[in-house]
């Protein structure tokens, strides 16, 4: 069974954001995955911004990015640019962090300007990560999630059929490096 972790760099618990990263890991639930969410915003800021790499908190987070077959990365743009919160908590990821791992950017923004956010802004640090394949990622407008009366979220059709088209290509490729793994341990 493949392990993902989903790694929000929201600092709001309530974000539009968690429409996207819920819709993901019921879907991975579906498949048999195992799925963690690592908030980067719960970790202790006094670790993130002093930069303490032997911190509990932070080994444990970076324990959970380790032990994962695949890594979900989400966040609102904020600036042009993903969250500070979520790039503080990356620089405290070894420089290998992501090697070896397929990782999925899922991105929300005010409007489409941003939208080339997850290639400009975010791939350069995966790739300093070592993250080799970095799957297609979805970016969202805040439009296309709407808070529902009873405190839920609703995503837009365009929207999910996107999320499904990322997600299966995403489980697919995790599925093709796991197997490609075990045959080269072997």
């Amino acid at each position: 069974m493949p392990k993902v972790v989903i790694l929000s760099g929201s600092p709001n618990p309530v974000s539009r954001l968690n429409g996207m990263t819920d819709y993901a890991e019921e879907k991975l639930r579906a498949l048999g995955w195992e799925v963690k969410s690592l908030h980067a915003a719960s970790l202790p800021a006094e670790d993130l911004v002093l930069a303490r790499w032997d911190s509990p908190a932070i080994k444990e987070a970076n324990q959970l990015i380790e032990g994962a077959d695949a890594v979900i990365v989400a966040s609102p743009v904020y600036k042009a640019s993903f969250t500070g919160v979520l790039k503080t908590y990356l620089d405290l990821l070894p420089q290998t962090g992501l090697e070896g791992k397929v990782v999925l950017p899922l991105f929300i923004g005010g409007t489409i300007a941003h939208l080339l956010t997850i290639d400009y802004a975010l791939k350069p640090v995966l790739s300093a990560l070592y993250a080799r394949h970095v799957s297609a990622g979805v970016y969202a407008v805040d439009a296309q999630i709407q808070k529902t009366p009873e405190g839920g979220l609703q995503l837009e059709e365009e929207l999910v059929r996107r999320l499904d088209a990322a997600i299966a290509s995403f489980a697919e490729a995790t599925t093709l490096f796991s197997s490609l793994r075990s045959t080269t341990n072997s």
